[in-house]
């Protein structure tokens, strides 16, 4: 809420609450993480065995992966729902708190989709500049 930022002539900002200066710190602190996000945009869709997390979050190590997963069960975010059959059979679905994350993050999503290949030229002319690439 807007109204949770310090005033302009506020010297000291106070934290909300123990640990979070503002509501943002706190959502932060639960999506820290480089596919904390993503884990959370495919639990959307419903529940998810992980190797179709681990298919669909290219890139990631199964060691991050386990780990992020972890971290946002032990967040209240996600739940870990492992039907002791045998073959094992593991899945993952979104909480309500993970649900209520998950959509607000949908608009992030739509402003990456919607300017996603300008960034891509931009994301290119600055990788560009650490190889003494010139200007056009």
């Amino acid at each position: 809420m807007m109204s949770d930022l310090p005033s302009a002539d506020s010297a000291v900002v106070t934290p909300i609450a123990p640990a979070f200066t503002c509501g943002l710190d706190a959502t932060l602190k639960v999506i820290s993480g480089k596919w904390k996000p993503l884990i959370l945009y495919f639990l959307l869709r419903g529940p998810t065995r992980y190797g179709e997390l681990k298919r669909a979050i290219r890139d990631v190590s199964d060691k991050v992966l386990i780990q992020q997963l972890k971290e946002l069960e032990a967040d209240g975010v996600l739940r870990r729902n492992d039907y002791k059959e045998i073959p094992p059979r593991v899945d993952y679905t979104l909480t309500g708190l993970g649900q209520s994350l998950a959509r607000a993050l949908e608009p992030l999503c739509q402003w990456g989709t919607d300017n996603m290949s300008e960034m891509q030229k931009i994301f290119a002319e600055r990788d560009g500049w650490g190889r003494g690439v010139p200007d056009r």
